[in-house]
């Protein structure tokens, strides 16, 4: 699977309609609503914002599309085919429309919007996708120069510490990667 670290953006006018396109990084679906809301609200005078989407939860994989007022099929579906087709996952492509006049017929749509997502898709910084997950650890004081010197190496995040008898963390660690990290640190007191 392959996420994106970096959005990329695209733009094209086919027969005076001129569509724009993100490929944005989404962890959830919160923030692919904040993401759509922030796009929408560069491009108020749009006619159309159809997107497709595909998190990865608990829950399994989540793919999502939106036809957003154009015909069934047409703009949604294939934004996520370029999505499903290279893998991506957390990732919210939109594509917005603005209507020239002329009738692009429901091939024309799909290659429109199809052709404006796999630009962005494009032109976005991606990297091979690590799934990430919460763990808590305590610690002692004496363990926490270690820690904060081989958790980068892992690609690890500290999320939150409190500094009481023992140092108590909750870390970011990659799936892959956790049980080997975390035997590296007894449990305090053990």
């Amino acid at each position: 699977m392959i996420s994106i670290l970096e959005a990329g953006f695209a733009e094209q006018t086919i027969n005076k309609s001129r569509f724009i396109a993100a490929a944005l990084p989404c962890a959830d679906e919160r923030e692919i609503g904040a993401a759509l809301r922030a796009f929408a609200a560069q491009h108020p005078t749009a006619h159309h914002l159809a997107y497709g989407f595909r998190i990865k939860t608990t829950d399994g994989i989540i793919p999502r599309f939106s036809d957003a007022g154009e015909p069934s099929g047409t703009a949604g579906m294939p934004i996520l085919k370029h999505i499903e087709g290279r893998d991506f996952i957390n990732v919210c492509v939109a594509v917005i429309r603005y209507y020239g006049g002329i009738n692009l017929g429901t091939g024309g749509l799909v290659r429109a919007y199809g052709g404006t997502a796999k630009l962005a898709l494009d032109a976005s910084k991606t990297a091979e996708y690590v799934e990430m997950r919460s763990y808590p650890l305590t610690i002692s004081y004496k363990q926490m120069d270690m820690l904060t010197n081989v958790l980068p190496k892992c690609n690890g995040t500290i999320l939150s510490k409190s500094f009481n008898a023992q140092v108590d963390l909750v870390l970011s660690l990659p799936v892959n990667e956790a049980e080997n990290f975390l035997n590296r640190f007894k449990p305090y007191g053990s």
